[in-house]
């Protein structure tokens, strides 16, 4: 105990000060939001759609090649399936916005998560309780929430904390492509949270299926009849990405800040 308590105290504060001071810098090999060239990459997708391992290859709304993030597995795979040098990742931890269609993008920019409105962040933002659903996960994004809860990341110093009961909750927080078993499940549980609540889908098998999609096992994400205020892409998404989005929805962070 004695050799522990002194441990501490040599390693003092742990606790990242993020928001107030900007979070560190991530590490070279960290793969965090997807970069694209329009000058290097072509306008036509299809090729690059059917040598990448996912959806990350779209047509935008003008028809022209785009990245949905939303659907990005970070691979290296991903960025190899275009012109050499048009696709890349950048460090940028900041990615969770507020509508599916923000992560369609044809150069990798997206317009950052939006604050709920001032009566929701009235009754949500010194205390929120979240419900996690996992349906039909490899276990990836789930390990990242555990990570909101250490002494780094302190999620609960924010006032949020995970509850056991939807009935207890303020909002859900879905991961996995919701599998044909868990959809029902999903459902009920959604239904299980008293309004006002809100839902945020994290990772991209909650947000297009990930690598599952297409298959007739999942529903590709959340369901339509759920509607959801926060959207973290990731495979699976860095605490950092998830604790961003969070705080820009409950307006700590304000709108477009870096």
């Amino acid at each position: 105990m004695l050799d522990l308590i002194r441990n501490r105290l040599r390693q003092g504060m742990r606790t990242l000060a993020f928001p107030r001071v900007p979070a560190p810098e991530l590490p070279e090999r960290f793969r965090g939001r997807p970069t694209r060239d329009p000058g290097r990459c072509p306008d036509d997708c299809g090729p690059c759609a059917s040598a990448a391992p996912s959806g990350v290859f779209v047509r935008g709304p003008d028809g022209r090649t785009a990245l949905d993030l939303g659907a990005c597995l970070f691979s290296p795979e991903e960025a190899a399936a275009c012109t050499p040098g048009a696709v890349g990742y950048t460090r940028d931890y900041r990615m969770a916005v507020t509508a599916r269609g923000a992560l369609v993008t044809p150069t990798g920019e997206v317009a950052l998560a939006r604050a709920l409105d001032e009566r929701s962040r009235r009754l949500f933002g010194r205390s929120l309780r979240l419900r996690s659903v996992v349906a039909g996960s490899c276990g990836g994004c789930e390990a990242e929430l555990v990570a909101l809860g250490n002494v780094v990341f302190d999620l609960a110093r924010f006032g949020v904390q995970f509850v056991a009961s939807p009935r207890h909750a303020d909002g859900l927080v879905v991961t996995g492509a919701v599998n044909a078993n868990m959809r029902g499940a999903l459902m009920k549980t959604y239904e299980a949270v008293p309004a006002p609540k809100f839902v945020l889908a994290v990772g991209a098998c909650a947000l297009s299926g990930g690598p599952f999609r297409g298959s007739g096992e999942v529903a590709g994400g959340v369901p339509e009849e759920i509607p959801v205020d926060l959207w973290v892409p990731g495979c699976p998404p860095h605490p950092l990405t998830i604790l961003d989005g969070v705080l820009r929805l409950l307006g700590a962070l304000e709108n477009g800040a870096p």
